[in-house]
């Protein structure tokens, strides 16, 4: 295991117990993110970094029963988690690294990372890793339950400019990942970037 997993899995398992109750209130802006992407039914998605499962019950009530909904995560303590809150009901769970899926290429419809972004230990390779699992013309979304700002301000930092969500940095990070970058927003309650995978 690399040292980037390992620090990935480290401070994720040591919050995975608490991580629920640390946000509870984030449930309205996962359903309202993952409704963005614009998902049908019978449609196959992954919660990338899927940590407790949050983001599954939307996910399966989008796509409904014929869909597939997988939610892979690097630290098995969050996968516990969310076995525990009783989302594996609405997904099957991987025990994976995102920059190495165990998903044939083309296989999803659309891909959603939420708070994935900075925990990429190589941003262009991995993005490209989740273009290679999604068919062309499928969507990635980026999300965030808070925005760039309101984040940096609860972790008692400035808004830097080298932050890989700034659109800025962001835009053509994906464009050289396989992705287009389609809408973006960045307000105090919310982070959302959608983009498109190109042919």
């Amino acid at each position: 295991m690399s040292d980037d997993q390992t620090r990935v899995q480290e401070f994720f398992t040591a919050r995975a117990a608490d991580w629920d109750s640390r946000f509870p209130d984030d449930g309205p802006a996962y359903a309202a993110a993952v409704a963005e992407l614009g998902l049908h039914p019978g449609d196959r998605v992954l919660d990338a970094g899927c940590g407790t499962g949050r983001a599954l019950p939307p996910l399966r009530a989008a796509v409904g029963p014929s869909g597939v909904v997988l939610g892979a995560d690097l630290t098995p303590a969050m996968l516990r988690e969310a076995v525990r809150a009783g989302r594996d009901r609405d997904g099957a769970l991987l025990l994976s690294d995102v920059a190495a899926l165990p998903l044939r290429s083309h296989s999803l419809d659309a891909v959603f990372g939420a708070g994935l972004i900075s925990h990429l230990p190589s941003p262009a390779e991995n993005l490209r890793e989740l273009a290679r699992v999604v068919r062309p013309g499928g969507v990635l979304a980026l999300f965030h339950p808070i925005g760039r700002a309101a984040l940096a301000a609860r972790h008692g930092r400035p808004l830097t400019p080298d932050d890989l969500r700034a659109e800025s940095n962001l835009r053509p990070l994906l464009a050289g990942s396989g992705w287009r970058l389609t809408s973006y927003v960045d307000e105090d309650s919310r982070f959302l970037a959608l983009a498109v995978r190109e042919d």
